[in-house]
């Protein structure tokens, strides 16, 4: 009963030695971690496209649909930044189905989390390398972070964490946009007081360290949709709730009020081909609101090389093992569409 240690990991800079990142990638990671700075303050008007898979569950396929991206990237470049989704952890409400790249088995079946800090490592790098994308992930579990901090262009914070001090600490001391998710409640409260800590300066315990954060500037709102207590999805991207948000911002002393708007969960019940028209939808209330296209700095899609979703051991190529998401066809089509409206 209870916990069994088993053994003590290496620390993060150990970690960071083992699987250096060159010269040329950190000059690539910082160019762009001032562009999308650039985005959140408003000084740049691009949208950005935090787009990929559900969950990276495959290294190739992963890649493979990254190389997708650059080609497009260069065609939209003066209206989108794309910020790729390498999401090495997935949250399990239950604890049960594929919890993420991080959680590598040994050759016994069995968890082995250090070769699963290793693989999510390796994959963010390997996206850097052959692609010049720094990508995104979701701070699942905020002890990790410093195992790839040196390779991330932003950061997710989800629906379920939202609400854990923890996150909410670790938040303020990270140098690139961090967005918090609204709660599955939908409590718009909850994530406003997430943002609020995170922007602001602290000072708590750390992998064991001491530590103090500056406060993160450009921590902002992810809109999700949410769920009933009868266990219905709501959606909150129409443009009553847009110009809602934009009032609550009003109500808090903020820097750089910003929003992403996520088109899967709750927002499209968790239906992908759902997506194109909830981004049509939001990209017509920025331009009939000027105060909500400022507000609203992009989209956050779930799009993979294969439509939907297969059950783990199908072993079909380039699609989702996790929630279902739009295929590359279609994503690729609306990536140009957003372009083209823009």
């Amino acid at each position: 009963m209870g916990m069994i240690f088993e053994k003590k990991l290496t620390i993060p800079m150990e970690v960071k030695e083992m699987y250096p990142v060159s010269a040329k990638m950190s000059q690539i990671v910082d160019k762009r971690a001032i562009e999308i700075k650039n985005i959140f303050s408003g000084k740049d008007d691009r949208k950005i496209l935090i787009i990929g898979p559900c969950s990276a569950d495959n290294e190739d396929s992963v890649i493979d649909y990254i190389s997708r991206l650059r080609e497009v990237q260069e065609k939209v470049k003066d209206k989108i930044f794309i910020i790729p989704r390498i999401y090495t952890g997935k949250p399990r409400t239950t604890g049960a189905g594929y919890k993420g790249i991080l959680h590598q088995p040994d050759p016994n079946g069995k968890p082995d989390v250090f070769k699963g800090i290793i693989a999510t490592r390796e994959i963010h790098m390997r996206a850097l390398k052959e692609t010049e994308f720094s990508c995104a992930d979701e701070m699942l579990y905020p002890e990790n972070y410093r195992y790839i901090d040196d390779l991330l262009a932003y950061v997710a914070v989800g629906a379920r964490s939202v609400e854990n001090q923890q996150h909410r600490l670790v938040a303020s001391g990270i140098d690139v946009p961090v967005g918090m998710k609204n709660p599955t409640s939908g409590v718009l409260s909850v994530m406003f007081n997430a943002i609020t800590a995170a922007q602001n300066k602290h000072s708590f315990i750390y992998r064991n360290w001491a530590v103090h954060s500056e406060g993160n500037p450009f921590a902002h709102a992810i809109l999700r949709g949410y769920t009933t207590k009868q266990g219905h999805a709501n959606p909150n991207y129409h443009y009553e709730d847009l110009v809602f948000l934009k009032d609550m911002y009003a109500q808090y002393n903020l820097e750089n009020p910003a929003c992403i708007v996520d088109t899967n969960h709750a927002n499209s019940g968790k239906d992908p081909y759902q997506q194109p028209r909830i981004v049509e939808e939001v990209l017509h209330s920025c331009k009939v609101n000027s105060g909500i296209n400022k507000l609203v700095k992009g989209f956050m899609i779930e799009s993979y090389i294969e439509d939907g979703a297969q059950a783990i051991g199908d072993g079909i190529y380039g699609k989702s093992i996790t929630d279902a998401c739009l295929g590359w066809k279609k994503s690729e089509r609306l990536i140009y569409d957003i372009a083209d409206t823009l």
